[in-house]
């Protein structure tokens, strides 16, 4: 039964949060407050948490930091700040995830049952090479010319797909399902903000790629660089 952490100031959106998974089969723990919430994650070890970011003590964001910090376990930030750049700023503080209020409990549902798959999907690949690119499945772990990539759990399965599919053009659609495996439509805001924090962590930019191709209103490709 996996279990799920709410961390929710507002005790009407919690309670309900809390019976809509509770009914679906998930096992719930809620917290209230920014540190209420780092408390139960270190003591109940959840497999997933879902983080308002309006807590009364801490900013949300500041609680992603400190719970980013210590553990790799998913995160979706679930809050009413619903523009692109909260949108890019909750990813970019280690938010795997990012859905705005109101939502209904299918989707959310949807949206922890997608992290879970992606988080615990066994890797028994044989590492990945493409160009100065190491890509291990087996550990999780991504190297570019000998040097650890410091990236989230999103971002490494985005850059393990892509080097998968070395020299092939990936759609941002493929990328959604079979990555995010959420096709909603007009996500594809968050591929584009993934694949720009990518990018910086592999020392390149949209217009001076080196792994990275962006193929114009088709997709992605990742090849190595040419010598």
């Amino acid at each position: 039964m996996p279990k799920v952490l709410i961390v929710e100031d507002d005790p009407t959106i919690r309670r309900a949060v809390v019976r809509a998974l509770t009914d679906v089969g998930y096992a719930v723990a809620a917290a209230h407050t920014a540190l209420g919430g780092l408390q139960l994650a270190v003591d109940e070890k959840p497999d997933v948490v879902v983080l308002d970011l309006g807590l009364p003590d801490l900013d949300g964001r500041e609680m992603l930091r400190m719970l980013r910090a210590v553990s790799r376990v998913p995160i979706i930030v679930a809050t009413a700040r619903g523009t692109e750049s909260d949108i890019v700023r909750s990813l970019n503080t280690g938010a795997d995830d990012h859905v705005v209020k109101p939502y209904g409990a299918a989707q959310l549902d949807a949206r922890i049952r997608a992290v879970l798959r992606r988080a615990g999907e066994p890797a028994t690949d044989q590492p990945l090479e493409v160009g100065g690119l190491r890509v291990d499945g087996r550990a999780r772990q991504a190297f570019l010319d000998g040097t650890e990539l410091d990236l989230t759990p999103r971002e490494f399965d985005l850059l393990h797909y892509l080097a998968a599919r070395a020299g092939k053009v990936v759609t941002k659609r493929e990328l959604l399902v079979e990555v995010w495996q959420l096709p909603y439509a007009g996500a594809d805001k968050t591929v584009d903000v993934h694949l720009s924090w990518l990018r910086r962590k592999l020392g390149e930019t949209g217009t001076e790629p080196r792994y990275l191709h962006t193929v114009r209103r088709v997709g992605v490709r990742l090849e190595a660089p040419a010598r």
